[in-house]
C-alpha cells in the first residue's frame, strides 16, 4: 500500500495523534479548531480514522513520539545512510525496524512484537481497495508530446497531442494517464527545468520522419545492446534509406516485445543472413510462441541470391569421360 503504513500494519487504527502539519492542518482557527487540508480529508476518509492534534509548540503533548523519532535518527541514520534507490532505503529501514520486534523494553513484560500484536487486534481491517497516495493535478499533453509536472516535462506516445491527461505525481515515479488508459511511466525528477524522455514514444514520428534518427533529442543517450547498432549497420549497407526506415520498424518492435526477445530476434536474424524486419519480427513471435521459425526467403528481395544449376546428364557423363581418359 503505497505511502501509508496501513498497508505493513494491515489494520488501521481507530485514531491518530498528529502533529500540526501543513500538509494534515491548512489553519488553525480562532477557537482551536483545524481546517483540513483536502489531501488529508481525502486520506481520513477513505480510512475512517479519527484525528486529534497536538498543542501547538506543545511538544510534551507527544513527547513518546519524538523521543522514538530521535532514537530512529540516531540508530539508523547516523551515519547518513546510502542506497540505490528510495525503495531500497525503505526496505533497509524496514528491516531495521522488524528486528526491533523481539526486543522487551524495561518496564513491560511482553516484546515489542507482542504488545504490537495485542494493539492491532482492536483496530479496524483495510477497505477492500488501497488509498492510491499521490497528488493528482490535470494537464495537457503539448505540440511536443510533453506534460509538464512540477516544473519537469515528460513525454507521452505522440498519438495523444493535445489530449488532456490526468497526472499522479508519486515520491518515486510519474504516472500519466488519458481517460481510462496509463499512457506514460516515468521515474520522477526533482531537477528544475528538466526534461525526462523515453524515446519508444518517438518511434512512429521518426518512422514518417527518418531523417531524424541521428538528431532526435529523445534518443539521446538511448541505451541499446550493441546488436541493434551492427544490424543498422548491415540494413543500411543492403538497403540504403530504405534500412534506416526498417530499422526504425525494428526499433518499434520494444514497444510490443520485451527488449531481451527483440535482442534474440536481431541476433538470430544476422546468423541466418536475414536482414530485414520482417525475418526479426517473425523470430520473435516464434520465440514467444515457442514454434520453429518458417522463413520464406523469397519475400525479401534484398537478400544476397544463390542461383545453382540444375545439373544435367550429359554434363556427368563428361566427367566420366575425363575420368576415364
Amino acid at each position: 500500500m503505497r505511502a501509508t503504513p496501513f498497508g505493513f500494519f494491515g489494520k488501521v487504527p481507530n485514531s491518530i495523534l498528529y502533529d500540526n502539519t501543513k500538509i494534515a492542518v491548512a489553519r488553525i482557527l480562532g477557537d482551536g479548531t483545524r481546517q483540513r487540508t483536502w489531501v488529508f480529508s481525502e486520506l481520513q476518509s477513505h480510512y475512517l480514522f479519527a484525528d486529534r492534534f497536538g498543542r501547538p509548540g506543545k511538544g510534551n503533548d507527544k513527547g513518546k513520539v519524538e523521543g522514538l523519532v530521535g532514537w530512529i535518527r540516531r540508530n539508523y541514520l547516523v551515519p547518513m545512510p546510502r542506497a540505490a534507490s528510495i525503495s531500497a532505503l525503505n526496505a533497509k529501514l524496514l528491516d531495521d525496524c522488524r528486528g526491533r520486534l523481539g526486543d522487551r523494553l524495561r518496564g513491560h513484560a511482553e516484546t515489542i512484537g507482542e504488545r504490537l500484536a495485542r494493539d492491532l487486534a482492536v483496530c479496524r481491517s483495510l477497505p477492500a481497495t488501497p488509498y492510491d497516495a499521490c497528488e493528482k493535478k490535470t494537464g495537457r499533453v503539448s505540440s511536443l508530446s510533453l506534460v509538464r509536472y512540477r516544473g519537469t516535462d515528460y513525454s507521452v506516445p505522440t498519438a495523444y497531442g493535445h489530449r488532456e491527461v490526468l497526472i499522479r505525481g508519486y515520491v518515486h515515479e510519474v504516472v500519466i494517464s488519458c481517460g481510462a488508459d496509463i499512457i506514460a511511466r516515468h521515474a520522477r525528477s526533482y531537477e528544475r527545468e528538466d526534461f525526462v524522455f523515453d524515446p519508444l514514444h518517438y518511434l512512429a514520428l521518426l518512422e514518417q520522419k527518418v531523417g531524424a534518427l541521428d538528431q532526435a533529442a529523445p534518443l539521446v543517450g538511448w541505451d541499446l545492446p550493441e546488436a541493434f547498432a551492427v544490424f543498422r549497420r548491415l540494413l543500411e549497407a543492403r538497403m540504403g534509406k530504405r534500412g534506416k526506415r526498417e530499422f526504425v520498424q525494428v526499433l518499434r518492435l520494444l514497444e510490443t516485445f520485451r527488449r531481451d526477445d527483440v535482442v534474440a530476434g536481431i541476433k538470430e536474424a544476422m546468423a541466418r543472413g536475414a536482414i530485414g524486419f520482417d525475418a526479426v519480427k517473425h523470430l520473435v513471435l516464434c520465440r514467444i510462441e515457442r514454434r520453429p521459425p518458417r522463413l520464406d526467403l523469397t519475400i525479401y528481395p534484398y537478400l544476397p541470391r544463390a542461383i545453382v544449376a540444375t545439373t544435367s546428364a550429359r554434363t556427368y557423363m563428361d566427367l566420366l569421360t575425363g575420368a576415364a581418359s
